[in-house]
Order: structure tokens, then sequence, then C-alpha cells
């Protein structure tokens, strides 16, 4: 048997934990919902303020983007990487199933944000799959999502899920940190 039909144990990413996290701190820290979001979106304060003064959209994150996190239990991957950056943790601190497991993330400035590289996400996870000898649709069962959501990845300009996102980083045995750095978006 190939290494491309072995199979390979996926965590699930946990995005309940993480609300859990969040909501945890922000109540240490006596913070209202607006007080973290505002918390979480000022951690880029001279970015916000030299993208303001370009005139480029920014789109601070919501309360009820935030709160959506306890009610579907997910999030886009470039949200997560806000609210990890908020707690100082990594992605794989909230893979159920391990503990301490999480790696380092990109540090990041008032200037800089983290942000995944989807691009490089999608090659890695390419070459692999075909390494491996899989279809896309081999591949899509083995990470319980859609072959779609796979190849979208090559033209993302923006997002995946959080939970596709890591599935595809611990099927490349792989950091999520090595498909994230710090942007100046």
């Amino acid at each position: 048997m190939g290494l491309g039909t072995m199979a390979r144990t996926i965590n699930d990413f946990d995005g309940k934990a993480l609300f859990a996290a969040l909501d945890g701190k922000r109540q240490a820290e006596h913070l209202t919902w607006t007080e973290l979001a505002n918390s979480i979106w000022d951690l880029a304060t001279d970015l916000n303020a030299a993208r303001n003064a370009h005139g480029m959209p920014n789109h601070p994150i919501s309360v009820s983007t935030i709160k959506n996190l306890d009610k579907m239990g997910a999030c886009s991957c470039q949200h997560a990487l806000f609210y990890l950056r908020w707690l100082d943790l990594a992605p794989e601190n909230f893979l159920t199933g391990l503990s301490n497991q999480g790696k380092f993330m990109p540090i990041c400035d008032t200037s800089h944000r983290p942000r995944w590289r989807l691009k490089d996400l999608y090659a890695a996870m390419n070459k692999k799959r075909q390494a491996d000898g899989l279809t896309w649709q081999l591949l899509s069962e083995q990470l319980h999502c859609t072959a779609n959501q796979l190849t979208a990845l090559k033209t993302a300009k923006f997002a995946t899920g959080i939970k596709i996102a890591l599935c595809i980083t611990q099927w490349l045995e792989r950091p999520a940190a090595d498909f994230i750095y710090p942007a100046r978006w």
C-alpha cells in the first residue's frame, strides 16, 4: 500500500474551544465584546492607519464575526489568525485529541498582520497529492471535504475555512506556521 492510500490521523479543529479561550481571556481582562473586537483589530494599529491614509479598505473584526465562532464552531483561516494572535497561540493548540501541540507563529508588529499563504498551501498539497498518486476526489475523501474546496485554493484570494487549512497541514505533516507570514495587508 503506497503512502497516498495509508490512513493518516487528521484531528479536527475545535472552533468552540477557540471561542472559549477568547471568551475566557475577554472575561479575565474585563472586556466587553466590542472592546475585544477592538483589541484584536488594534494589534495592527500602524498597518490600519497606513491603509486608511492610502484609501485602502479596512474590514475590522465585528462582534458578530467573533460570536459566530461559538455558533458555527468554525471560521475562515484568516479570522482564526486574528484570534490566535490575540491569544498568542498557534492553530495546532485547538486540534482535538492533541495537547500542547502549538507551534510558533510568525511574529507580527503593529505594522503587520498574520496571513495564510494559500497559494503555497495549495502548491505543497498538489505536489504531495501527485507524488502519492491521488486524485482530487481521493484526497478530499481523506480530508473529509469536497474536491472543489481543495482545488479552489489555487485561486483563493482571501480565505478558506480554518478546518480545511489545518486538515491540509496535518496531511502534509507540516506546521501551519510554514504557511503563515507577517503581512502588510
